[in-house]
C-alpha cells in the first residue's frame, strides 16, 4: 500500500529554519533518519521510504506554500494514491510551541497552503499533522514571526517533537488514523 506525505514549506535557503517550514524540516529529519535522500522532480523534491511493507511517497512541493496543491495533487494522480492515504504536515500558530495535533479533515485555518490543497482537491477530508509554533508575536507581526528562525529556547526542544512527527508519521499506515491520532495527540 503507498501513502503520500506531504511536508509544507518553502523552497530556497532563505526559508530553511524557518517556523513556516516545519513540514520540510520533519521531512528531512525522516529522511536523514532513514538513509534515503530527496530528488528534484516535477513540482515537488521527492523521496520513497519502505516502511513494514508500506510506501512512503515523501514530497516538498517546490511549488511555494501558497501553490501546494499543485504538486499535492500531481502526486496523488501519478503515484495513484487515495486521499485518505495522505498526510501533510503543517506549521500551525493557533497551537503552542512542539504540540503536535493529527486531524483527520477540517478547514484550513486561514493557512494559505492548506486552503490551495483544499481548493484544487475539491474536499478538506485528509489527515493532517499540525505542528504547533505558537503565537508569541505582536499585531500586525505575523508574518515575520511565521516566516523568522526559531529562538534559541525552542531550537533545544525542537528535535525531541520532531522526532515524535517522524514517528508518528511512520505509524500512521500502520496503525491507522485513529489509534495514531489517540496515541500521538497526547504525547
Amino acid at each position: 500500500m503507498k501513502y503520500l506525505i506531504v511536508g509544507l514549506g518553502n523552497p530556497g535557503f532563505e526559508y530553511k529554519n524557518t517556523r513556516h517550514n516545519i513540514g520540510f524540516t520533519v521531512l528531512d529529519v525522516l529522511t536523514e533518519n532513514s538513509g534515503i535522500v530527496f530528488s528534484d522532480k516535477r513540482y515537488a523534491y521527492r523521496a520513497e521510504l519502505k516502511y513494514k511493507g508500506r510506501t512512503l511517497i515523501l514530497i516538498k512541493p517546490t511549488t511555494f506554500m501558497n501553490l501546494s496543491g499543485r504538486a499535492v495533487n500531481y502526486y496523488l494522480n501519478s503515484e495513484k494514491i487515495p486521499v485518505e492515504n495522505m498526510m501533510v504536515i503543517v506549521d500551525d500558530i493557533a497551537l503552542p510551541f512542539g504540540t503536535i495535533r493529527i486531524k483527520t479533515k477540517g478547514g484550513s485555518g486561514g493557512h494559505n497552503g492548506l486552503q490551495n490543497i483544499e481548493d484544487i482537491l475539491g474536499t478538506n477530508n485528509y489527515t493532517r499533522l499540525r505542528f504547533g509554533i505558537g503565537n508569541n508575536f505582536g499585531q500586525g507581526r505575523q508574518v515575520n514571526y511565521v516566516l523568522g528562525e526559531w529562538s534559541e529556547e525552542e531550537c533545544k526542544f525542537l528535535p525531541e517533537r520532531i522526532d515524535i512527527a517522524t514517528d508518528a508519521i511512520k505509524n500512521f499506515p500502520i496503525l491507522g488514523i485513529e489509534r495514531t491520532m489517540n496515541y500521538f495527540n497526547n504525547k
